[in-house]
């Protein structure tokens, strides 16, 4: 009877390196994959809640220089600057409603007149013009447009019901966000402190710099990104306004809310604007117009964007496109706002960690981690909603 041969135990060594390699950058480019899937998944189901507090986020990265000043100069208290700029705000905010919802009141009855017109001396055209289009065929078109419109009556309702839901939504988010941004004006620091010691202690210098770092971004883009808001809108409304057309404020406001949905945005406000002066005042206002959109765009695309916000949040044009185009498919016009301010903090956080290890393993050594006790950690360490 044979010898019975010795089990084998299989060596790792035996498989070629750049398999085994690509077998390890394999499993955790899965594992990471899922995690975020997870974590998408649990936004978007949460978006309620999410939205608002990340909106929070980035008016508390704005705000806070505000509320600093107001307790520096104005020696307030804490809670007292925080109450006070958020009313500011809220103030701001509230008119600029109220003179945008007026002026589209006002005037939004005179445009639709004019629609109605346009439209009439459209089919007057289509039957009179060059293209000799019979009026029974006319006809018989809107005829087919009208059924269409009784027999989708039941989704049109469902639509407006729809409608209802997400205003019930806007409104608790408003409350939301209002909520949070005043307790992250007021008590930042503190819920960073608290954020931070959820980890390891041997983690928290790092999680530390990564939230200096992460809270450095999002200030930079907000206050880059109003900038060229504010650039685009005036640039649009002051042509607007030289053209004489009507809605002149919420053209504005829709321009302005419009820039920070970058590419996207700039191209849906502006061809409500050249649509409002081809409506009002024919062709050749809307062709102006067009020219003025475009020098805006041109200013925003060739100089606010590189010299600006292209070092605020430093990523590559392409990867603005590609970042807003994912987060439109993900999470449509909510993925397409916050893309940009997310892959810039992820970019930087990843710089940073980077850095960090290349200093741990750099032979002068780097200073050893806080050994502060949790309960001892001082507040002013700590960027927490504030850097």
């Amino acid at each position: 009877m044979p010898d019975r041969l010795p089990d084998r135990v299989p060596d790792s060594a035996s498989v070629p390196s750049p398999v085994r390699k690509s077998a390890e950058w394999s499993w955790r480019f899965l594992a990471i994959t899922g995690a975020l899937v997870v974590i998408a998944f649990l936004v978007i189901a949460l978006k309620v809640i999410v939205v608002p507090v990340v909106i929070a986020a980035l008016l508390s990265a704005l705000l806070t220089p505000v509320v600093r000043a107001l307790r520096d100069r104005a020696h307030l208290p804490r809670w007292l600057a925080a109450l006070v700029t958020l009313l500011a705000t809220l103030g701001v905010v509230v008119t600029l409603v109220i003179v945008a919802g007026g002026q589209l009141i006002n005037g939004i009855a005179d445009l639709w007149d004019q629609v109605v017109e346009g439209f009439d001396a459209l089919l007057d055209w289509l039957a009179e013009g060059p293209l000799g289009i019979d009026s029974g065929q006319i006809d018989s078109w809107m005829h087919s447009v009208t059924s269409m419109v009784q027999n989708n009556s039941g989704s049109i309702v469902n639509g407006t019901l729809s409608v209802a839901t997400s205003v019930g939504q806007i409104a608790a988010g408003t409350v939301i966000a209002l909520f949070t941004l005043f307790f992250f004006l007021q008590e930042g620091r503190s819920i960073w402190g608290w954020a931070v010691r959820l980890f390891p202690r041997g983690a928290r210098e790092r999680v530390d710099g990564a939230g200096h770092v992460a809270w450095s971004a999002i200030g930079s883009y907000t206050r880059t990104q109003i900038l060229v808001a504010c650039v685009d809108a005036i640039g649009i409304g002051l042509g607007a306004l030289i053209l004489g057309l009507p809605l002149v404020a919420p053209l504005t406001v829709l321009v302005f809310l419009g820039s920070f949905v970058p590419f996207i945005g700039a191209i849906a406000t502006g061809a409500a604007a050249v649509l409002v002066a081809l409506v009002d005042q024919g062709v050749g206002s809307a062709l102006i117009m067009l020219l003025i959109v475009l020098a805006v765009q041109q200013i925003e695309g060739n100089v606010l964007q590189p010299f600006m916000l292209g070092p605020a949040v430093r990523l590559h044009p392409v990867a603005v496109i590609l970042v807003v185009t994912t987060g439109t498919l993900v999470a449509g016009i909510i993925g397409a706002l916050f893309a940009v301010p997310l892959a810039a903090v992820i970019n930087q956080v990843i710089q940073y960690l980077n850095r960090t290890r290349e200093d741990e393993g750099a032979p002068s050594g780097v200073a050893p981690p806080d050994e502060t006790p949790p309960d001892e950690t001082p507040p002013d360490e700590t960027p927490a909603i504030e850097p």
